[in-house]
């Protein structure tokens, strides 16, 4: 087959998606344009790509013969728009987690692209990072019974430099840091115990950072922002203009499936990595470092005090890429699911789950800590994109 001719829009942070989907002529997919506000950037950009396109308005780009699919990886709150628009253009779209800002918009993508036909993968490339998989694979095999309760930690160590020097602060932005970082575990906590939250109940606060020094409106990032150096977290200088996002967030979730779930992140953390913990009614699992070389351990052989090794430890493969070798995989999987159809690992509907729990959550957490329902997803669109995007597979067509 042809090659895929991507178009990519958005060249921040994760133009690294773009930079892994351009391979060598023959290998599946290459940039043939991209588009940024930032002209300077566009144009650098284009050139690394072996001359690709260079445009300042994403809708020029959705007008070009020579791009199949694009990669959208601007600022979440552009997603909805951008995404829209593309799949309306006839455009397959990888669309970067979170899907978007608010369940409306989640509910409008996923009904742009059940109206249109055009294919929709959405970035969750946790899915493909190893210590995940190797989570999933253990609990799918019964090694600690039947899952009954989740816990996942997530240490936010570069919190202060990452997330609140720039956009990822306001909250007219993000939302919340419960759609737009957790959307990640959440996926993922969901996919490894099969269900999808029903019932949330959080709550969080602007502990550290709501009170530090922040730079000038309009002053750019200063040199150093990112830094093993800002330490301690109230040590942290030149914060976004706008801070208004919490710091630290406890949730709660009950899941369709019964099982009982709880998540805390916070940002100001020494470390930086994620744990969870699942535990079944014959044992328990948890991750010990989320990359490769750190462990997995098992506990199932019966009671005991405390044990730091378990009854079984798995090594966290190596891997090859960013995010632990996820963005390699998720890429590759996008271009197979649009040149070939084949079924994917994530799911638009699970990444639209995960926003509502993070919706919810947010609304509890700001609302005084009252448990909140998760509104479930429309049944034609669940029906479309369980069965592949196809509707001449959905049972509702037959």
């Amino acid at each position: 087959m042809d090659d895929l001719r991507i178009g990519a829009i958005g060249l921040g942070l994760r133009r690294t998606l773009a930079e892994t989907a351009h391979r060598p002529p023959g290998q599946g997919s290459r940039v043939t344009a991209v588009a940024d506000l930032d002209e300077a950037a566009a144009r650098k950009a284009a050139d690394s790509f072996d001359g690709a396109a260079a445009e300042t308005d994403y809708r020029q780009l959705l007008k070009r013969t020579d791009v199949d699919a694009v990669l959208v990886a601007t600022p979440d709150h552009t997603h909805a728009e951008i995404a829209i628009d593309a799949l309306r253009a006839g455009k397959a779209v990888y669309l970067e987690k979170p899907m978007a800002v608010t369940l409306a918009e989640c509910d409008a993508i996923l009904q742009a692209a059940h109206e249109t036909g055009s294919p929709l993968y959405v970035g969750h490339n946790m899915r493909h990072m190893q210590f995940v998989r190797l989570i999933r694979e253990i609990v799918q095999r019964g090694d600690i019974g039947r899952p009954r309760s989740v816990w996942v930690r997530h240490f936010v160590g570069h919190g202060g430099d990452f997330f609140f020097k720039d956009w990822h602060a306001d909250r007219s932005k993000v939302g919340s840091l419960l759609m737009q970082k957790a959307a990640h575990d959440l996926d993922a906590l969901h996919w490894i115990v099969g269900g999808y939250a029903e019932t949330v109940q959080a709550l969080g606060d602007l502990t550290i950072y709501g009170k530090l020094p922040r730079r000038p409106t309009g002053a750019p990032k200063t040199d150093g922002w990112l830094s093993g150096a800002n330490w301690p977290p109230l040590a942290q200088r030149d914060l976004n203009p706008t801070v208004d996002v919490e710091d630290l967030s406890l949730v709660n979730m009950r899941l369709d499936n019964g099982v009982l779930a709880a998540y805390q992140q916070c940002h100001y953390t020494p470390d930086y990595w994620r744990n969870f913990t699942v535990i079944g009614d014959e044992g328990r699992v948890e991750n010990f470092d989320d990359g490769p070389g750190g462990t997995i351990r098992v506990w199932n052989k019966g009671r005991r005090n405390y044990d730091e090794r378990g009854d079984a430890e798995y090594r966290i493969p190596d891997s090859v890429g960013g995010h632990d070798g996820a963005d390699l995989k998720a890429i590759g999987e996008f271009v197979d699911f649009v040149r070939s159809g084949v079924p994917t690992t994530t799911s638009p509907i699970a990444a639209r789950m995960a926003v509502a729990a993070g919706e919810l959550a947010t609304r509890s957490l700001r609302g005084g800590g009252v448990p909140l329902a998760v509104p479930a997803p429309d049944p034609m669109l669940l029906d479309y994109f369980d069965n592949g995007q196809s509707r001449a597979a959905s049972p509702a067509a037959r």
